[in-house]
């Protein structure tokens, strides 16, 4: 968890984050950096998708596009990490990691970090918004989420 002599929630122990080597999903990394949320959207057939794939899941189309959606949504569910893969985050735990519905994306959902206390009571249901963690001297811009009280 962040500390008083952090600015980021976990230590900067793994790799950065970005796109993937085939480039699919540049655009969403790229609104990250600019403190946006876009979503893949088909333009033939408007199905939005999460995560960017080459074509589209409903129609199968190749011509796709990117939609903002809002930095909002609700818990959908959630894990109190003990363990983590990573063994470089072994002293960072525990740490709160969430799947959140996004508001106005028609179901899509997508996982981030809870800010705040990680011994905190988390709830599904539980209204959130984003919090974009930027780390400026690795170029590049973590979505993470807090609790709306």
């Amino acid at each position: 968890m962040a500390t008083s002599e952090s600015a980021y929630y976990l230590p900067e122990v793994l790799p950065p984050a970005g796109p993937a080597p085939d480039g699919r999903d540049k655009e969403f990394w790229e609104a990250l950096n600019r403190h946006k949320i876009v979503v893949q959207r088909c333009n033939a057939c408007g199905n939005l998708q999460m995560e960017p794939e080459w074509l589209c899941h409903k129609c199968y189309s190749f011509d796709r596009g990117w939609q903002e959606v809002p930095g909002k949504g609700r818990i959908y569910s959630w894990v109190r990490i003990w363990h983590p893969i990573p063994p470089a985050l072994k002293d960072s735990c525990p740490f709160l990691v969430v799947l959140v519905e996004l508001a106005d994306a028609n179901g899509l959902r997508i996982v981030g970090n809870l800010l705040g206390d990680p011994n905190q009571e988390v709830q599904i249901g539980t209204p959130v918004e984003a919090v974009f963690e930027d780390h400026k001297q690795r170029n590049y811009t973590l979505l993470q989420w807090r609790q709306v009280k």
